[in-house]
């Protein structure tokens, strides 16, 4: 569930957007109400997003542990959540347990004192089972760990075979991948779909182009020590470059991803192609029922990639924090990340997974029986791990604005660079 998206444009708010309006009063219902304060140790509160499947690994644990009650509560989007538990580690009452998507994890991190060293309660013996990577950057500079990783969002390609049949470009998925190399492959693949049906390639090019291309380097907004370097980091410059030639080529749909004419979008068929991280499937599959077997997913330009992923954390005031972390060592095993990719899409952290033939033989009869398990675990073994910094979210999410603002809002492509570097600055007090 994450580690290299902007956060205001990442998959869980992403999956939560249509329930924003509602958002700000789950969040202040989660803040007063309920949390950490049962005295049974068998009872735990327990604050997730929502969209990302929580309630069914809590309904599994609930076969697995029957004299244990889990009380969920859906904050909203991924943003109110880590806003909501920041706020209640400011005095208010904490959950027991609280999922924290990748972004918003590292200031957390730089807060250790305020959650549970899970290294006390056993997890020391278990951290090898996850991607070292992952895994990582739930760490202190001290080695203190706090939060255990759900999820990687192993990267692919949405494509829709009709679509591409009527353009006159092959539809099988190894074809298909061999169309786009690179990115400027893929953008060179738009211009010909466009050309050919009159129609928009792809939906956006902030999410399905930078945000993909950025998170392919070794190397993001932070250098290895720590330190900002987006300014001056070509892997940003080149893949903010590679959107800004995919919005001048208009291939685009120029629909925010998440946002309702996106979700429209993609059940009238307006576009052909996205970028698809494993737990994207489901937002495709939920918006477009109708076109069940009319997809496919085929490799993303460069092989590699990585858009979300989750941890698990406990406050320190937690009033059970055993109880959260028994839900947590039972649900994060290896077995049941396995059960979790089969039933919602979710890539698990666990490697001990990626060569079971559960996940490797998995299709996706939605997707023409695409072999899913294999693309997006494909995807995640070829990625170079990179610094995820406290303000990986703010940064990014001032790229994405801006270029959002030249492909919606018409606002010069020459200035856009300059925008970004600007708003970022000024979003992390530089």
């Amino acid at each position: 569930m994450n580690t290299l998206p902007p956060l205001s444009m990442t998959r869980r708010r992403a999956l939560a957007m249509s329930a924003v309006l509602g958002g700000t009063a789950l969040t202040s219902a989660a803040c007063s109400s309920g949390s950490g304060g049962s005295s049974d140790p068998n009872t735990f509160d327990f604050w997730s997003f929502t969209g990302i499947g929580q309630k069914d690994d809590v309904a599994a644990y609930k076969k697995l542990a029957p004299d244990v009650t889990v009380k969920l509560t859906e904050v909203g989007s991924s943003a109110e959540t880590a806003q909501a538990l920041t706020t209640a580690l400011a005095g208010g009452k904490v959950p027991d347990l609280c999922l924290i998507q990748a972004t918003e994890l590292p200031k957390f991190v730089e807060n250790a004192g305020n959650f549970v060293d899970l290294g006390t309660l056993g997890a020391d013996d278990l951290e090898g089972e996850y991607l070292d990577w992952v895994i990582s950057q739930a760490k202190t500079k001290d080695d203190v760990l706090i939060g255990i990783p759900t999820d990687v969002g192993g990267m692919g390609v949405a494509y829709r075979t009709d679509f591409f049949a009527a353009a006159g470009l092959p539809t099988d998925r190894v074809e298909v991948g061999k169309l786009w190399p690179t990115w400027e492959d893929f953008i060179a693949t738009g211009q010909k779909y466009t050309a050919a049906t009159g129609k928009p390639f792809m939906d956006n090019a902030n999410t399905s182009v930078f945000l993909q291309a950025v998170s392919q380097g070794d190397e993001q907004y932070y250098d290895a020590s720590g330190k900002p370097v987006f300014e001056t980091n070509p892997q940003v410059r080149d893949s903010f470059e590679l959107a800004l030639s995919a919005i001048a080529a208009k291939v685009t749909a120029r629909l925010g991803t998440f946002t309702d004419g996106w979700t429209a979008a993609l059940g009238k068929g307006d576009f052909a192609a996205m970028g698809a991280p494993s737990w994207m499937l489901g937002s495709i599959r939920s918006a477009a029922p109708d076109s069940k077997g009319k997809w496919d997913v085929a490799t993303i330009p460069g092989g590699s990639g990585n858009w979300g992923g989750s941890y698990l954390v406990i406050p320190a005031r937690a009033a059970n924090p055993k109880a959260a972390w028994k839900y947590i060592s039972t649900m994060q095993a290896p077995d049941q990340q396995l059960q979790h990719f089969l039933t919602s899409g979710s890539l698990p952290t666990t490697p001990s997974n990626y060569d079971k033939p559960e996940l490797t033989s998995y299709t996706d009869p939605f997707f023409g029986n695409a072999p899913t398990g294999q693309i997006f675990t494909q995807s995640v073994l070829g990625l170079k791990a990179f610094k995820v910094g406290p303000n990986t979210a703010e940064i990014g999410t001032a790229f994405l604005d801006a270029l959002t603002g030249v492909e919606q809002d018409g606002a010069p492509a020459d200035a856009a660079w300059d925008t970004a570097v600007k708003n970022a600055k000024t979003a992390i007090g530089a």
